[in-house]
């Protein structure tokens, strides 16, 4: 039985009522696979959440984002949802949900889930229904298109995961959309019916006390209607690993029409004081992601890529990515994030091994200064590496069909380490789904609980500082002109400024600013002071 309308919120405490407590926010990932079993499968589970919701408040965050808890085949772990609105049994049931976010809402953690609204599993009954016939109600409740005369699919769109994305259907005599698995038929969401049966969805879940939600993909929700052919990519530059790299998507996605239905998810969330990011990812996201959060009847904010997946970390990324996001009128509000469930960790991407420790430091310093949200993924307070797993410990359909040239999602993916001793580091009594990563056993949350040196220490001061810090949380960003590889910024809000300074170098910097007499130290990592920084530090100062 569904709670009444917003019961669960209303018993929250009076900082979750707040109408802007998303802005500047810091908010855990959680990958429910991943982060605690507790019924001995192997698989993380809502129980395992709500066991830990009391170690995730301590953090400071405002709230916890969580990876699909949907009824599911798991053919892409959870985006291939075949219930919108039920809990898959590996994960518990709705009862389980119900007391994650009354636990949650208890600690005054919000409580994200994501929807995923541009494709389903096919094992969704609305899509059983559409492909059994041409006509019926939901005939055109996804993207179906007749071969062309030689029998070829529709237009030359390629998939993420490799091949066309186009798969034929003998029942239907006609070939289905599908931009990621053939497993994950698009839905058609220029159909107004899909649109209103999305929305009733989402609601469900904010009548259950959610928070807010994290739009899955969002720009590949609707695609040309004249299906017409991607151009090709010239750039000889670009990177082509797979046949969706040699094509620009500008027709099997990014439609225009769908700001308009973004519009219509706003106006339900606003009903329930409910947040709201988009993912964008692609060539044209930047552009993409100021559109969706344009004026004030849009989304809320956007998850930039920038991040996640560069390969080297410069000033210049830095100060071109936040000048992109100026604090100006009609501007949205950027999120941000260095690691998830779909990018290799941050910390293995941007540094060798010796320099791990240092650079977790430095990186988490460097994350909690920018202007935006901030996302934080789970075990990167405790500066865990990316996994190296073989072949056959692969479980990402990704990574199995193009290994060994990309390595996939498993490595960030790998059980989280709670007791370094226990077996499994204490993730699960049974053989986890994915291996404990190599060391992280050692970086366990009971190994760094009492250590006031550990990345865990780091992490909780480092938030608590924002959290108290009004130029921090939601101030201007003003880059200071430095050499490289020096990054300065300052956060500016009101009457209050911060100095924000890191050497991403291997050598120790000397940098004096012309104003330097007027700032104080108010913490640092690796060891930096006014005005010296070794390598790979960072320091936070206030104005005297």
């Amino acid at each position: 039985m569904n709670p009444p309308r917003n019961a669960l919120a209303s018993a929250r405490p009076g900082n979750l009522a707040e109408a802007d407590w998303w802005r500047g926010a810091v908010i855990y990932q959680v990958y429910p696979r991943s982060f605690a079993d507790t019924n001995g499968d192997g698989v993380g589970d809502l129980a395992g959440i709500t066991g830990h919701l009391d170690y995730i408040a301590s953090l400071g965050v405002d709230g916890v984002w969580l990876s699909p808890v949907f009824r599911s085949p798991m053919k892409d772990f959870g985006y291939d949802v075949s219930d919108y609105i039920d809990i898959d049994p590996i994960f518990g049931d709705l009862a389980d949900f119900d007391r994650l976010v009354e636990r949650a809402h208890g600690l005054g953690l919000r409580v994200i889930i994501d929807q995923v609204y541009s494709h389903s599993s096919d094992q969704h009954p609305w899509f059983q229904e559409s492909r059994a016939a041409r006509t019926g109600p939901k005939a055109d409740w996804y993207v179906w298109a007749d071969a062309k005369p030689d029998g070829t699919p529709p237009s030359n769109w390629q998939s993420v995961f490799g091949g066309p994305a186009w798969t034929w259907d003998a029942r239907r005599g006609q070939y289905y959309l599908h931009n990621f698995l053939p497993s994950q038929p698009d839905l058609n969401l220029h159909n107004p019916e899909v649109q209103a049966a999305h929305l009733a969805c989402a609601r469900f879940w904010l009548e259950r006390g959610v928070d807010g939600f994290r739009l899955d993909a969002i720009n590949f929700s609707m695609h040309d209607p004249a299906l017409t052919d991607n151009p090709p990519v010239t750039d000889p530059a670009v990177r082509k690993l797979r046949p969706h790299d040699y094509q620009r998507h500008i027709h099997n996605q990014s439609h225009a029409d769908i700001i308009g239905f973004l519009e219509r998810v706003r106006a339900l969330t606003d009903e329930y004081g409910a947040f709201t990011v988009a993912e964008v990812g692609g060539d044209n996201a930047l552009e993409e992601m100021h559109a969706f959060t344009a004026g004030e009847a849009r989304l809320n904010t956007a998850y930039g890529f920038e991040f996640l997946y560069a390969e080297s970390f410069t000033a210049d990324l830095v100060t071109e990515t936040m000048m992109a996001w100026p604090d100006a009128l009609g501007v949205g509000w950027p999120s941000w994030a260095f690691s998830n469930h779909d990018s290799s960790r941050a910390v293995s991407r941007w540094a060798p091994p010796p320099e791990r420790a240092r650079r977790a430091g430095l990186d988490m310093l460097l994350l909690l200064s920018l202007r935006g949200n901030i996302f934080l993924y789970q075990g990167e307070e405790l500066g865990l590496p990316q996994s190296e797993l073989t072949f056959e410990q692969l479980r990402d359909p990704e990574a199995i069909a193009n290994w060994p040239v990309t390595r996939g999602r498993d490595g960030a993916r790998t059980p989280m380490p709670w007791r370094a001793d226990a077996a499994h580091a204490g993730f699960s009594e049974a053989e986890p789904w994915l291996p404990v990563g190599g060391g992280h056993a050692d970086l366990a949350v009971d190994r760094q609980l009492g250590d006031p040196a550990s990345q865990l220490a780091l992490t909780r001061r480092l938030i608590a500082l924002r959290q108290a810090n009004p130029a921090l949380r939601l101030g201007s960003l003003v880059p200071r002109r430095a050499p490289a590889p020096l990054l300065a910024f300052e956060r500016v809000h009101g009457g209050e400024r911060a100095l924000c300074l890191f050497n991403l170098g291997e050598e120790t910097l000397h940098w004096r600013p012309e104003d330097a007499a007027s700032w104080r130290p108010t913490d640092s990592v690796n060891g930096a002071q006014l005005w010296t920084l070794p390598p790979l530090s960072g320091l936070i100062a206030s104005t005297i």
